[in-house]
Formats: structure tokens, C-alpha cells, sequence
């Protein structure tokens, strides 16, 4: 039952058929060992070696103990010490299969691994992902080993920009190991830089429970942070603009959406249409007052709110605060063109009404007008 068992890769029940029979022959070797070299294959390396180190003790030369001993060393990721192991296993007998086959994996796969990362430190990221990917598949049943070259193309990945594949990468080191910090850290900001502020968050958090570290927290609060930013308006994206535009990016950016969506160019289209398009045009003039204005550039692109400032974030209507924009542009009816110069807090009583809506000429030569409802 025990080699069936084994040929079936039911370590479990090897182990229980082992526990049953040494119940009888406590001193059988061949059993403790089977037993041990199961229990390695398990994951449990500390009962395995305890098994090995006993037979060792009473024969030195043991090659299946040292084997197993080396078995253990090679999945904890320890393979310099598992080589030493392995080879003296095949000193005591040169035909052990299991330790020959063993002693190339591992020198195999350090050797690839070892070439992986030379390619990266020399920034060959294309090479890098290659060698890692042939190291992979060396030897499946290393889990801890595999997990690092997992995380380690994964890290290859986010240089190649190839976020998703990644983020899958990661995935799977973090299933081999729970507890590998390193692939949590390495998944979290491949959600950062996808947006995916949300499962960020929820990384963080598990690195932040495990490891209180100042580190951990203020990626954690980072995260946070971005995640409150993103339910909010993308002013950036509003102006169709990067977030590092410079001041005469923003403002190019502002004249060509003004232009795109103010409702003149639109009289002719649907109701619904129009109403789209006059939605757009608030946005684009809500985004360039706040992107335009260092205080509040600043106050919103560290995640601040704007409300104090008398800024309503979803639109403005009539009778509530308002702000005309600064250094904008628009059109009339008549195809002429101004610049919006003037920042007010709310419509006054004096304002005429025109067909754009509330109008107010700050300069006979430069008027300034906002489209209200």
C-alpha cells in the first residue's frame, strides 16, 4: 500500500502506512527513511530531519539519510548546503538515483537562477524574464525556490511593463508561500501602477499585519490615499492631460476640450446630446480651476478635499457658489472668441442674463462669460 502510495504521490498516506509499521519494527531504517522522505515532500522539514539526523547519528554513511537531509536543505531554498548533502551521499553510494537527479536540479537551478539575475542587475530585463522562466521549470516540487522566481519575473515584468503578467506572477509565488512578504510588496505596487487601488489596499494590509514596520505603513497610507483620490473626479483625465503637465500643458489642453465641448458647437445635436456636451464643458472648466491654481492643484493632488475652498466637485448650478476660470477660452455665437479672466464666488443679483446663461463683462475689450443652465 506504502509504494503505491508513493507512486501516486499520496505522501499522507505513506507516512500513516510508515507510522503503522514501525509500530513494529521501531528500527527499521527503511521505513523511518521512506517516512522521512515523504514528510519532506510534504513540506514538513522539521519532522524530516529529525527522522534522518537520528538514523545519522547511529550510521554516519546512511546515503538515504543524507539524501533526505540534502532534500530538505534543497526546498528550503538552502541549495549549497543540499548540494554538500547530495554529493556526499553519492560518495557513499555513487548509484543513488535519487540524490544524482536531485544534486542536478539543484545546481541547475542555482545556476539559472544565478544567470537571471546577472541579466537583470546589467538591466537585459528581456533576457532576465527568459531565464527565469527556463529556471521554472527545472524542478516543480521546489516550492520556496519557484516562489522567488516567480516574484523575481514578476519584478522583470513591471520593468518590461507587462503589469498583468506580473501581477499573475506574484499570484502564483504568494500560492506557493503565504507568508512571502516580498511578492505581496511586488503585487501591491503592480495594482498601484494599474490603478487597481482597491486590491492594493488589501495587500498592504496583509504586509502591514505581518510586518508593522513605519515602511509598510506609509505604503499603506499611500494606498489609501490614491484609493480616496480615484473616486473622485479625474480632473487629469478631464483635460486629457498626464499628471505632471506643466502649467502651458494644461492650459493648451484646456483651450482645445473648451473648444471641443462648448454647447455653440453642439446647437444643432439632440437635447440629450447637447446636455452631454454642456456636462463636459462644466467639467472641463471645473478641472482647469483647480489644475490652474497652484493652492489647489496642490490641496487636490494630495487627496485634500476642495470643498473649503468653495469648490463644488460634482458641477455647479444656478445660485450656487461659482467660479468662472481663469485664462480660458470660449466662443459665441457668433464664432468670436474671449478669454474667461474673472474667478467669482456666487452669481450676483447684477449679472444679465444672456443666451449662454449669466454673463458679466469684466473688460469692455476682454468679456468673460460662463454657460449656467
Amino acid at each position: 500500500m506504502a509504494e503505491i502510495g508513493f507512486e501516486k504521490r499520496d505522501f499522507r498516506m505513506v507516512v500513516f502506512c510508515m507510522d503503522r509499521a514501525l509500530e513494529s519494527a521501531s528500527a527499521c531504517h527503511r521505513f523511518k527513511i521512506l517516512k522521512a522522505e515523504c514528510l519532506a515532500l510534504l513540506g514538513r522539514y522539521p519532522e524530516a530531519q529529525s527522522v534522518a539526523s537520528d538514523i545519522l547519528r547511529m550510521d554516519s554513511t546512511n546515503a538515504d539519510a543524507l539524501y533526505v537531509r540534502g532534500l530538505c536543505l534543497y526546498y528550503e531554498d538552502c541549495i549549497d548546503k543540499a548540494v554538500q548533502f547530495f554529493v556526499q551521499a553519492l560518495r557513499m553510494a555513487p548509484d543513488h538515483d535519487k540524490a544524482r537527479l536531485a544534486c542536478r536540479n539543484a545546481k541547475a537551478l542555482k545556476a539559472k537562477k544565478e544567470e537571471g539575475n546577472k541579466a537583470f542587475k546589467e538591466g537585459n530585463f528581456e533576457a532576465a524574464y527568459e531565464l527565469y522562466s527556463e529556471a521554472l521549470t527545472i524542478d516543480p516540487n521546489n516550492i520556496k525556490t519557484n516562489a522567488k522566481l516567480y516574484c523575481n519575473r514578476a519584478t522583470v515584468g513591471s520593468k518590461l511593463k507587462k503589469l498583468e503578467q506580473a501581477i499573475e506572477d506574484c499570484t502564483k509565488a504568494i500560492k506557493l508561500d503565504e507568508t512571502y512578504i516580498k511578492a505581496y510588496l511586488r503585487r501591491a505596487q503592480c495594482y498601484m501602477d494599474t490603478e487597481l487601488y482597491e486590491e492594493a489596499v488589501r495587500d498592504y494590509e496583509k504586509v502591514y499585519q505581518t510586518e508593522k514596520t513605519k515602511e509598510h505603513k506609509h505604503l499603506l497610507k499611500n494606498a489609501q490615499l490614491e484609493l480616496k483620490k480615484s473616486k473622485r473626479k479625474d480632473y487629469y483625465k478631464v483635460l486629457g492631460v498626464d499628471k505632471n503637465a506643466t502649467e502651458d500643458e494644461i492650459k493648451k489642453a484646456y483651450r482645445k476640450r473648451a473648444l471641443l465641448h462648448h454647447p455653440d458647437r453642439h446647437s444643432g445635436a439632440s437635447a440629450e446630446l447637447q446636455k452631454e456636451e454642456e456636462k463636459k464643458f462644466k467639467e472641463v472648466g471645473e478641472a482647469f480651476s483647480v489644475l490652474s491654481d497652484p493652492k489647489k492643484k496642490s490641496r487636490y493632488d494630495s487627496g485634500q478635499d476642495l470643498e473649503d475652498d468653495g469648490m463644488n466637485m460634482g458641477g455647479q448650478h444656478v445660485g450656487e457658489s461659482l467660479w468662472v476660470g481663469a485664462l480660458g477660452v470660449g466662443l459665441t455665437g457668433r464664432g468670436r472668441c474671449f478669454r474667461i479672466v474673472a474667478v467669482v464666488a456666487r452669481i450676483p443679483t447684477d449679472w444679465r442674463r444672456s443666451g449662454f446663461g449669466y454673463l458679466r463683462i469684466i473688460k469692455k475689450s476682454v468679456p468673460c462669460f460662463w454657460k449656467v443652465s
